[in-house]
């Protein structure tokens, strides 16, 4: 199985649908899977810009059309049913093949998600071509309950989508690159699953974002890993 991880720096405005089937296009034939991070169809900083920019998903009907030729995991705003949601959409063999909302908005500090978005309720898994599969968002791997649905799933894969800001300099490294380390090697090694974590890149009113996006074998062990704060798009087999 041939993944790409699309570690990039999407645009504060719709064009980056654009630039993700460009991508597509450009992989298609190369590998199984393509996965973009966390709001990558929109860009991170919305706020009063959601209600312009979210989209319908009858508005990605092109995503459907290249998931015949690979599966594609990509992050958006999307408007669903009189509400706004911090989604992971993972679209297959031409159709939406699981929609995951983001459960956990953080609302405090630089984070203001459940200002503007509707929390989701649910962590599910779903069968794909190459296994049982769960997705989440970034904030919502921070939370122990969340671990313990997980656990139940019992998945082969866990696809987390991300935009984590950079923060904790120090002569050490970065600290909240150590922080999410833990966390999805502690994931994995519970669920013994493989996990996929893809962190945007870029810069967004004042907000830098880190990248480090990376691949757990079922042992926790970090088997691929993308550089810091650069914009790359790479292929990995597992």
């Amino acid at each position: 199985m041939k993944v790409t991880l699309v570690q990039n720096s999407p645009k504060l405005n719709r064009s980056n649908l654009g630039d993700i089937i460009k991508v597509i296009n450009q992989l298609k034939d190369e590998t199984d899977l393509i996965v973009f991070p966390e709001l990558s169809l929109n860009g991170y900083m919305l706020q009063d810009k959601l209600s312009e920019d979210a989209w319908n998903i009858d508005e990605l009907d092109e995503l459907k059309k290249l998931s015949k030729y690979v599966d594609i995991v990509v992050g958006g705003a999307i408007f669903d049913s009189l509400v706004f949601r911090n989604s992971a959409l993972y679209f297959s063999n031409g159709e939406l093949l699981s929609q995951h909302n983001k459960v956990h908005l953080p609302n405090y500090g630089m984070f203001e998600e459940a200002r503007y978005f509707e929390a989701g309720d649910i962590f599910e898994s779903f069968e794909t071509k190459f296994g049982k599969t769960s997705m989440l968002i970034c904030e919502d791997l921070w939370h122990k309950t969340v671990h313990e649905d997980l656990i139940k799933e019992n998945p082969d894969y866990i696809i987390t989508l991300v935009a984590s800001p950079a923060r904790g300099f120090s002569d050490d490294g970065l600290e909240i690159e150590k922080q999410w380390l833990d966390i999805i090697k502690t994931v994995s090694k519970e669920c013994k699953a493989k996990l996929i974590f893809v962190n945007r890149v870029g810069f967004e009113d004042g907000l830098g974002f880190w990248g480090g996006s990376c691949i757990l074998d079922e042992n926790a062990t970090v088997i691929y890993e993308l550089p810091l704060f650069e914009n790359i798009i790479k292929t990995f087999e597992i």
